[in-house]
C-alpha cells in the first residue's frame, strides 16, 4: 500500500519552494546554514527562513510566483541561533539528533511512482494516487475523469467528480508528504528546506541510497555534534549527499518527488 501526490500538490508546491531557497543559499556559499519553513494556501505563502546568507524578497517573491502563482508572500528571514553554528565552526558535524531508516523500494512503490510521473506528464497539475495491491485510486485535477479512465481502465478515478486543485483548493505545508516521498522509510525528519549539515536531510539520503544498494533495511542514529556515522566521517556522508542532490538537479527539483 503505498501514496504518491505529484509536483502540483499544494504540499509539494510548499517542499519546492523551500528547496529552491536552499538552492540560491548554495549558489552564495559552499556550505550554508539553512532551514526553511513553508505554509501556503488561499491566497498567501508565510515562510520562515532560519539562515547565514540573505535572500532577498525580490527573490523570494519571484520563486513563490513561479511555482504557486500570484499568491501574497510574507518572508521573515532571521540568522541561524547560536548554538548550532558553533557547532559547525571547526568542521563539518551532524547537525540535529535524530534516528533514520532506509528501506528498499517495492516493486508496488515502484510502479505506482512510475504511474504519478505518466500522469504528471499530461496533466501537469494537483493530484494525488494510491495503489493497495490490485486497488490503484487516482484523483487527478483538471483532467477529464473519461479520458483518464480510457488510460486506466480499472482504476477508481476522482470518485467526488473532475475537479480543480492547488492552493486555491487546499493548503499545503512543507514536509507533509513524507510518505509520498520516502515510502517506508520514513522517520521524523523532514527532507526538505534544509542544507547538507542537517542530519534529516544528510543522513536519510545516505540510509536511503545504502539500502537500495544493500537490499536490507538500514537503521541509523546521531546526536548533534557526532562527527562519524555508520563508521565514516560525517563529512563525507554529506558529500554523498550533496551528489545524490547534484544528479537530480538541485533541491527544488529533489523536492518534486523526492527518493521514491
Amino acid at each position: 500500500m503505498f501514496e504518491k501526490v505529484n509536483p502540483g500538490h499544494p504540499d509539494k508546491q510548499a517542499d519546492r519552494i523551500a528547496g529552491a531557497l536552499v538552492d540560491i543559499a548554495y549558489s552564495m556559499e559552499k556550505n550554508p546554514k539553512i532551514a526553511v519553513e513553508v505554509l501556503l494556501g488561499h491566497g498567501v505563502c508565510h515562510i520562515i527562513a532560519e539562515t547565514s546568507v540573505h535572500i532577498s524578497d525580490e527573490e523570494v517573491t519571484a520563486i513563490v510566483h513561479r511555482i504557486a502563482e500570484n499568491v501574497k508572500v510574507d518572508y521573515v528571514e532571521v540568522p541561524q541561533d547560536g548554538r548550532l553554528s558553533e557547532n559547525q565552526k571547526n568542521g563539518v558535524r551532524c547537525g540535529d539528533n535524530g534516528i533514520f531508516k532506509g528501506m528498499p523500494v517495492t516493486d508496488e512503490q515502484k510502479k505506482l511512482s512510475r504511474i504519478a510521473r505518466e500522469i504528471y506528464s499530461v496533466y501537469p497539475h494537483d493530484g494525488k494516487y494510491i495503489l493497495d495491491g490490485g486497488r490503484l485510486i487516482i484523483c487527478q485535477s483538471n483532467a477529464p475523469t473519461n479520458e483518464l479512465k480510457k488510460l486506466y481502465p480499472n482504476a477508481v478515478i476522482n470518485p467526488l467528480g473532475d475537479w480543480t486543485g492547488g492552493p486555491d483548493v487546499d493548503s499545503g505545508a512543507a514536509n507533509r508528504k513524507l510518505g509520498s516521498d520516502m515510502a517506508d522509510s520514513v522517520t521524523g525528519g523532514g527532507l526538505h528546506g534544509k542544507d547538507l549539515s542537517k542530519a534529516d536531510v544528510s543522513v536519510n539520503i545516505y540510509a536511503w541510497l545504502k539500502a537500495q544498494e544493500t537490499g536490507k533495511p538500514v537503521e541509523l542514529s546521531c546526536a548533534i555534534g557526532d562527527d562519524t556515522l555508520d563508521g565514516k566521517p560525517y563529512a563525507e556522508i554529506v558529500e554523498i549527499a550533496r551528489k545524490y542532490i547534484r544528479s537530480v538537479g538541485g533541491f527544488e527539483k529533489f523536492a518534486e518527488w523526492g527518493l521514491v
